[in-house]
């Protein structure tokens, strides 16, 4: 049984944690960019797993199906939507649950500090002047979205004195509260000082706000979108922006990679960041952690964790 893995790095770091022997499977590096059998030639036959490189849009992979034992598909992401259309019949595909729940909160929390706090006019100006600036403190901070990632971006807001709503699928309470029900979207957004987005893209959440949404939020309201750019209507949110009734704070976008020249790079009411919410010294360790836990299940037969497809 074989398992391929993107690059030489981690399969050192996956073996320095947990020896070939004790996973059950052989590893090989295949980084996708060619097809595998140019790469490993009769050995394809025998791959049961493939992990795919992190941060790759993924393109119609003909030689997926070119791998007749495959049965998993593991991502080094927590979003899936871009893998959907390469997953050959009767395999399975499984996202990287919990490995960036770290990484992405805290650059959920950072986006709303720099934002808040004016990080960007400061570097750009150069020089030392006395200033007021917007607090994260008593702000009021709408969190749409309510799975592992965001709910790590509550924990982390929480020692910052912030109101805190949170919008899932459905309504319901927990233990940290009431979770309001998307359907009651349009009556939160008028009282939110920063929305954050955190929910996967699919059907539903594609477009999810839009001009009309965006005309809820109250004057120099704060956008933060950590989840799909997608999400956001790109024509909407740049209007908005670019007259200075909002602002926003964003790491994902539509398209991607941002095109050169869109009028939100100058925007003085704009912050982005290229993509890197999972993308720290927290991940490595991480996604290491969760191959050392799937893999075995994928040799002995036991049910595979985190699937999603």
């Amino acid at each position: 049984m074989i398992v391929t893995l993107p690059d030489q790095e981690l399969l050192n770091a996956l073996v320095n944690r947990v020896s070939e022997d004790e996973l059950g499977v052989n590893l090989r590096v295949w980084d996708w960019n060619a097809p595998i059998r140019d790469v490993l030639g009769a050995e394809a036959d025998d791959v049961v797993c493939t992990v795919v490189p992190y941060f790759r849009a993924a393109p119609e992979w003909r030689s997926l199906a070119d791998l007749p034992n495959l049965k998993l598909i593991q991502a080094q992401s927590a979003g899936y939507d871009n893998l959907l259309k390469i997953v050959p019949n009767g395999v399975r595909l499984a996202n990287a649950y919990d490995v960036h729940n770290a990484s992405t909160s805290e650059l959920a929390v950072g986006l709303m500090l720099a934002a808040q706090r004016e990080f960007p006019r400061w570097a750009k100006e150069r020089r030392w002047q006395a200033a007021f600036t917007r607090s994260l403190a008593d702000s009021r901070v709408l969190i749409v979205g309510v799975g592992a990632i965001g709910e790590a971006i509550r924990r982390r807001l929480e020692p910052f004195e912030v109101r805190i709503t949170r919008v899932g699928r459905s309504a319901r309470y927990d233990e940290f509260g009431e979770i309001h029900g998307i359907e009651e979207l349009h009556d939160l957004l008028p009282e939110a000082d920063i929305l954050t987005l955190i929910v996967p893209l699919d059907d539903s959440t594609r477009g999810l706000i839009g001009a009309k949404e965006l005309a809820l939020l109250p004057d120099d309201a704060l956008v933060v979108n950590v989840a799909r750019g997608p999400v956001i209507d790109t024509d909407a949110i740049t209007a908005e922006v670019t007259s200075g009734r909002l602002r926003m704070a964003s790491d994902v976008f539509d398209p991607e990679p941002f095109p050169d020249g869109h009028p939100l790079w100058d925007a003085d009411g704009a912050f982005i960041t290229p993509h890197i919410g999972g993308n720290s010294a927290a991940m490595r360790p991480r996604i290491v952690e969760l191959l050392a836990g799937q893999l075995p299940r994928l040799a002995d037969g036991r049910p595979l964790q985190y699937l999603v497809a």
